[in-house]
């Protein structure tokens, strides 16, 4: 505001003037202020003649390319477009996604398998920290949302069959319900909110302070030094979340069952037992295997891809959590369709 009051008492002085010239014999030090004062003069006054000359050769060379190359406003260029243009770009970021995701995919593969001979630069360490982190450190929510689930699955159950009187079925739904779905997708979801966005956060974090750069000016392998044991450490802690959370899962039933139907718990492990079978333990822990290795490598795919500023990191953690959870999800729709067509 100040600046804009000095260019307007300046043009008032200046009257019908058609040129204005510059004396900087009495000028010290400067800064870049003096380029933006002059160049908002002659915007206000594109009709008046205005020497630069008399300027230091450095801010006249400034002005010169401030003037030559102007500032451009990527929201008016963008709308500006047309159509067919937006949907073109549109297209070809998403085909470098998937391209990136697709290479992501196959490096963490080709590593993993060099890692299975001892070859790959990763450090046993941070496979530990990162087991413990992911395993141990889940292991109280993973208990809280199955054991939840399983007490809902067994209230909703108890409430329709007892229409019929089949109450100790209620042991067939939570079981079946639990090991083949719930336990799997529950899990997994809370491994995306909870590692997932992590996961993301620490290599965007990184790559804000050029840490990967450095790793790469060393020679140092991203995806063995920071992908490949994220990757590890949550499909190897995945089965025994699983495990765990089934268990939750039961007993959750287990209480409401026996609390609202006139089942013993002795009748309904029994009938528990009866229900399931290795099979379904077989189809849930596959897919909970599938579920950890997408969950770790969107988390690794969008904090490696993030920007460099704070705001980004945010936005990485976001991004990871929403696509690990969709992901989760449009796997599991898979796996459903693929379990009806076989069989299972």
């Amino acid at each position: 505001m100040r600046d804009r009051a000095t260019v307007e008492r300046i043009l008032g002085e200046t009257g019908d003037a058609e040129r204005l010239s510059f004396n900087s014999s009495g000028i010290g030090d400067w800064d870049s202020a003096l380029v933006v004062f002059v160049k908002a003069l002659r915007d206000a006054a594109p009709r008046l003649n205005i020497d630069a000359s008399g300027l230091p050769q450095a801010a006249s060379r400034l002005l010169a390319l401030a003037t030559e190359f102007p500032e451009r406003s990527s929201a008016t260029s963008a709308a500006r477009e047309p159509l067919l243009a937006r949907v073109g770009h549109r297209a070809t970021d998403r085909w470098r996604g998937t391209v990136a995701v697709s290479a992501l995919v196959g490096e963490t593969v080709q590593r993993a398998l060099v890692a299975l001979t001892g070859r790959a630069r990763m450090r046993t360490v941070d496979v530990i920290d990162l087991m413990r982190e992911a395993g141990a450190g889940a292991l109280g929510i993973v208990a809280i949302v199955n054991g939840l689930v399983g007490g809902i699955l067994g209230f909703v159950g108890a409430v329709q069959l007892r229409r019929f009187g089949a109450e100790i079925f209620v042991a067939d739904l939570v079981g079946i319900a639990m090991v083949r779905e719930m336990a799997a997708v529950m899990t997994a979801v809370v491994m995306a909110g909870r590692t997932g966005g992590a996961y993301a956060a620490q290599l965007a974090t990184m790559q804000g302070n050029e840490e990967i750069d450095a790793l790469k000016a060393l020679g140092i392998p991203v995806y063995d030094y920071l992908v490949l044991p994220r990757v590890v450490a949550l499909v190897a802690m995945m089965p025994f979340l699983y495990i765990y959370a089934c268990a939750f899962g039961l007993m959750g039933g287990l209480v409401v069952g026996v609390a609202t139907l006139d089942l013993s718990p002795a009748a309904y492990l029994v009938e528990t037992r009866e229900g399931l079978n290795g099979t379904q333990f077989a189809f849930g822990l596959v897919k909970v295997l599938a579920f950890g290795a997408l969950v770790a490598l969107a988390g690794c795919h969008i904090g490696l891809s993030a920007g460099r500023s704070a705001a980004d990191v945010g936005r990485a953690a976001t991004s990871a959590v929403v696509a690990g959870i969709i992901g989760v999800i449009a796997l599991d729709g898979i796996f459903a369709v693929c379990a009806d067509a076989l069989g299972i």
